[in-house]
Parts: C-alpha cells; sequence; structure tokens
C-alpha cells in the first residue's frame, strides 16, 4: 500500500473508484445553487422554443420539464457551458423527437386497434403493453437505413419470402439478403447492450 492511500481504496480497486464519485456539503450546494439559475434563467425560453415546435403548451412545459430532469442526471457542470440555451435545445430536440415519434406511433396504433372487432380486440393493460414493445421496436429500427427497415418489416411483420421482398422493393435477391443480415446484426448489436 502506498503512502496517503487507506486500506481498500488502492488504486484501480471499486473503493478506488468509489472516491471520485464523493462530493463534499459544498460540492453539492454549488451544484444545486447551479442548477437553480439555469433552471431560471432557461426554463422560460426553453417552454416558448418547445412550444414554437410542438404547438401544444401542455407537451411544450413536459418536455421542458424533461430536459431539466436529463440535465440533472448528467454530471456537467453547469457553469462550464459557454451557450446554456444552445445545450438545453440540443437536450430538448432529442426529447422532442422521440416524443413525436411516440405519438405518431401511438395514433397508428389506434387506427389499426379501432380496425379490430371488440371481441378480439385486446384489453387495456394489453393495448399498454404492446404499445410500449411497438415503441422499443422502433427505436431499435431507427437505427436502420430506409431500404433495410423495410426490408426487415415486410420479413418479419408482413411474412414476404426473400424473392418477394426484392420483386417488391426492385432490388436483387442477394440485396434482399444482405439488408436482412444487416438488420439481424443491428438487433443482435441492440440486445446485447
Amino acid at each position: 500500500m502506498r503512502r496517503g492511500e487507506s486500506e481498500g481504496a488502492t488504486r484501480g480497486t471499486p473503493g478506488a473508484r468509489l472516491r471520485l464519485f464523493c462530493f463534499t456539503e459544498a460540492d453539492l450546494m454549488n451544484s444545486h445553487a447551479q442548477m437553480q439559475t439555469l433552471y431560471m434563467d432557461h426554463h422560460g425560453w426553453l417552454v416558448k422554443w418547445l412550444y414554437r415546435r410542438l404547438t401544444s403548451l401542455d407537451d411544450a412545459s413536459d418536455l421542458a420539464q424533461d430536459t431539466f430532469v436529463r440535465v440533472l442526471g448528467r454530471p456537467v457542470n453547469t457553469s462550464d457551458i459557454s451557450k446554456p440555451r444552445a445545450w438545453l435545445a440540443t437536450i430538448a430536440h432529442g426529447l422532442m423527437v422521440d416524443h413525436i415519434r411516440r405519438r405518431d406511433l401511438e395514433r397508428a396504433f389506434c387506427v389499426a386497434l379501432a380496425e379490430i372487432p371488440d371481441p378480439q380486440a385486446p384489453s387495456v393493460e394489453e393495448k399498454v403493453m404492446l404499445l410500449d414493445i411497438l415503441c422499443r421496436i422502433d427505436a431499435m429500427l431507427d437505427g436502420l437505413g430506409p431500404k433495410v427497415r423495410r426490408t426487415f418489416l415486410m420479413s418479419r411483420l408482413l411474412g414476404l419470402t426473400y424473392p418477394e421482398i426484392a420483386d417488391r422493393l426492385g432490388v436483387s435477391l442477394s440485396s434482399v439478403e444482405k439488408y436482412m443480415a444487416k438488420a439481424y446484426r443491428h438487433c443482435l448489436t441492440l440486445s446485447f447492450d
């Protein structure tokens, strides 16, 4: 053990890594004050910025709040940020894209559910579960290019064969095989993350 190190906190041990995340009370109070200042200075602006894009004050307020919750979860010294509005807008934009995608998915889901006869319609709990699964699948497929995504969906959802997909897309059979391989690799990579 080296001089100045306590037992259990030698370099590379969990104790040493744990010390990196220890904050003094002064650090926490300073961080709290910085966050409060960031919120007070920019919350109103962020709600207006989001409202111009969403045209719903409720959604804009919710997403502004979600943005600050996201900021709270990041170990960032807010005084080091030179352009706080640009930084907040970047975070809010990502949340807004996710919000719009989910809203559009929910609308399409509701339209599809409306076509199912009542005796076969899923329960409220099943609808919530199905929508959650659908949103996860959508997020997983988001990283794929349009042709790869469309090929994957034609195969897995419509049950089309590779030759049928090739014919519909006007591409070769080997292209369909490559698209499917890429989609499977992408899905497998995400499942291990």
